[in-house]
């Protein structure tokens, strides 16, 4: 399997510097990140680590969720993820990732609610992404069919 890399350049202190994260194996973009903004409620123009952790989390569940259902004989329509990724106030000092809300609506034709949910619940425990995330104290799921 390959490796993806992401580069960061960063200039000056936590609080008065800022950088620019590159998605170097994509080449897809680079963005701006300054911990002030990571802090604020208004990014304003700007990404996070936790904005990064929460894509990297939705599209790996939807595609463990599209996985799951695929080996279950169903094609999924659509499936809609939200990852909902906060940062809190580290006991031991410093900061951490407080909590995932994972989001997913889904349609799926010939699937009932409660299989949908055992293979919601199958892609969470199962997905790369979740799985390097085990630290995190609360990761929830929310998964409701339409």
């Amino acid at each position: 399997m390959p490796t993806r890399t992401a580069r960061t350049a960063w200039t000056g202190t936590l609080q008065e510097g800022s950088g620019q994260v590159e998605l170097a194996s994509s080449g897809v973009g680079k963005y701006d990140v300054s911990f002030p903004k990571r802090a604020a409620e208004d990014a304003d123009g700007t990404t996070s680590p936790e904005e990064l952790i929460a894509a990297a989390h939705s599209s790996c569940y939807a595609m463990a969720l599209s996985a799951q259902l695929g080996n279950a004989g169903s094609t999924p329509e659509s499936l809609d993820v939200t990852a909902d990724v906060t940062l809190g106030p580290d006991p031991a000092g410093g900061f951490r990732i407080s909590g995932i809300k994972l989001t997913v609506r889904g349609r799926v034709p010939g699937v009932d609610a409660e299989a949908f949910q055992a293979a919601a619940e199958a892609a969470k425990a199962g997905c790369p992404v979740s799985k390097a995330l085990a630290g995190v104290d609360h990761i929830t799921l929310d998964a409701t069919l339409a």
